[in-house]
């Protein structure tokens, strides 16, 4: 068996930082089928955003604004008025065919993200017990098909059926992000991980960008009354991108039935223990005790809050105190989505870099990503809110800000399967689920500060309780956040299972960063000769 543990006189140890380097083991074929896999759910993330967003572009369009008795709205008188970026008007003729209040449309917007944030812990658990393509790809279609009964329940059922079946759509995307997580765990090496999850989980903001203008373009030109083709166009589009992940893509690379060989061998062995061995319960006990699992908690949970602040509260300000309204501008409104989605990838391509480098290990890679990502953002809030009344100024920090935040993805986004590729999905179903109920907290904070007095002073409240938010939650990852495989998800502890694929051959002696006699392997020692093993 001494050859089967053996490569060019080295033997592997088991060692997460740098045991996808080995040029000897890469494919040869640039474009492999793990590629395909991180396409599909760059496609499947734009698409599950387009769907989460589509509906605030719609509502404008569906609603009678002149039927309403608009409410009095406070606006701040520090700053002076302006004659751009505000609506002039509309056409009564156009307006659209419901009468809603603004609290009955806060209803129906939100009612998406109660049915999202339900099912993430749920689905997350079931993934990694029955696979995460098949709830990926079925959530994802019953989300796409019910975009079709959107315009139906609303014309026919009014705004209770509608609040129903955005609820349903709502369920249908939860299995999106743990789901996502848990396939990248299967399918991308260590050394990938920085840019396949920042392409990846930059669809959200590439699908903002898409969403956005052409959801108004479908509003104002579509058929059917113009605001209904928004629903059909993205339904179809949704649906076909189900059907061809159902169809095409696989669920690990050993049941995929035509990967080439050298690819498959390339991602088994650096994902040592992913499919060769049964997977174990979870261990909840030492998750529960784990301090680098609660560093990404916190991180997911100071940006979710950090991200609402800038993406929904910072507008307002512009509104309210400086009299110029972002939403107005198509071109300023996806500026910073733009912004993020590029920085992500640049991030993610140079986090890779400095792995494979060997200059910096994971612990460190994560945490520069993240520390860009995070205190970026906070130190803009706090600017924003000593811009004065300067409007151009306003908006090229909110720019800059968000884009910045596009280094989490290198950082605690990723970070879950650093930690425990085998139970990444459970671990970002219940991190993303916490941090999407922090996230509401973000309007309902900014609105009680700011009610009845939307001055300059109140707002810079609002602004610097996000950055140190953005800065506490920041600092905690940067203590106690680790980019090495934890000893609770140690595969050597499992027991093997029969299997036709020959598991990837790695030193017995060491697993999880640690070697036989319990000591911490270095970050940029993966190959040892055999004689250095012996000695």
């Amino acid at each position: 068996m001494a050859e089967n543990r053996t490569r060019a006189g080295h033997v592997l140890v088991w060692e997460q930082a740098d045991m996808a380097t080995d040029e000897g083991i890469r494919p040869a074929k640039r474009f492999g089928s793990r590629h395909y896999v991180v396409f599909m759910l760059f496609l499947g993330m734009a698409n599950a955003y387009v769907m989460r967003t589509n509906m605030s572009v719609a509502i404008v369009a569906m609603v009678n604004q002149t039927a309403i008795e608009k409410e009095s709205e406070l606006l701040d008188d520090e700053c002076p008025d302006t004659d751009y970026g505000e609506d002039t008007g509309s056409d009564p003729a156009d307006d659209g065919e419901f009468v809603w209040s603004t609290s009955m449309q806060g209803y129906i917007l939100s009612s998406f993200f109660y049915g999202y944030v339900i099912t993430q812990i749920p689905f997350g658990l079931l993934a990694k017990r029955y696979g995460a393509m098949r709830f990926l790809g079925w959530g994802m279609l019953i989300n796409s098909v019910f975009a079709f009964v959107v315009p139906v329940a609303a014309r026919n059922g009014g705004a209770g059926w509608l609040i129903a079946v955005r609820f349903i759509q709502g369920l249908g995307e939860g299995p999106i992000v743990p789901c996502t997580h848990a396939m990248l765990a299967k399918w991308i090496p260590p050394n990938e991980r920085s840019r396949v999850g920042s392409i990846v989980y930059s669809g959200a903001q590439f699908g903002t960008v898409i969403s956005m203008p052409l959801s108004g373009l479908l509003a104002d030109h579509g058929f059917d009354g113009g605001w209904p083709s928004i629903f059909y166009v993205f339904g179809i589009i949704g649906t076909v991108w189900s059907v061809a992940f159902l169809w095409t893509c696989h669920e690990d690379p050993v049941t995929h039935p035509s990967i080439r060989e050298d690819e498959k061998k390339y991602i088994q062995q650096s994902l040592w223990g992913n499919a060769s061995v049964h997977i174990p319960p979870i261990p909840w006990t030492s998750i529960a005790k784990s301090l680098p699992f609660y560093a990404i908690l916190l991180a997911h949970l100071g940006q979710n809050y950090g991200y609402e602040t800038l993406m929904t509260e910072l507008p307002t300000y512009m509104k309210q105190v400086l009299r110029f309204s972002i939403k107005t501008n198509g071109v300023l409104s996806a500026l910073p989505y733009l912004a993020m989605w590029l920085f992500s990838i640049v991030v993610g391509w140079v986090a890779d870099w400095m792995l494979t480098s060997g200059r910096v290990n994971h612990t460190w890679t994560r945490k520069i990503s993240n520390s860009i990502g995070q205190y970026g953002p906070a130190i803009a809030l706090i600017v924003a809110s000593y811009t004065g009344c300067s409007r151009a100024l306003t908006v090229a920090i909110l720019t800059i800000g968000v884009g910045l935040n596009g280094g989490i993805y290198a950082g605690f986004k990723i970070n879950h399967l650093d930690l425990t590729p085998r139970y990444a999905g459970v671990l970002m179903a219940f991190t993303n689920c916490s941090a999407n109920l922090a996230g509401l907290l973000a309007p309902i904070a900014a609105g009680n500060i700011i009610e009845g007095k939307p001055t300059i002073a109140q707002w810079r409240i609002v602004f610097v309780i996000a950055a140190c938010v953005y800065i506490f939650t920041a600092t905690f990852y940067n203590i106690f956040a680790s980019g090495q495989r934890q000893f609770w998800d140690n595969p050597e502890n499992d027991e093997p299972q029969k299997s036709s694929i020959e598991a990837p051959a790695y030193a017995p002696s060491t697993a999880a960063g640690q070697t036989s006699n319990g000591t911490t392997a270095s970050d940029t020692l993966t190959h040892r000769t055999v004689n250095e093993q012996q000695s």
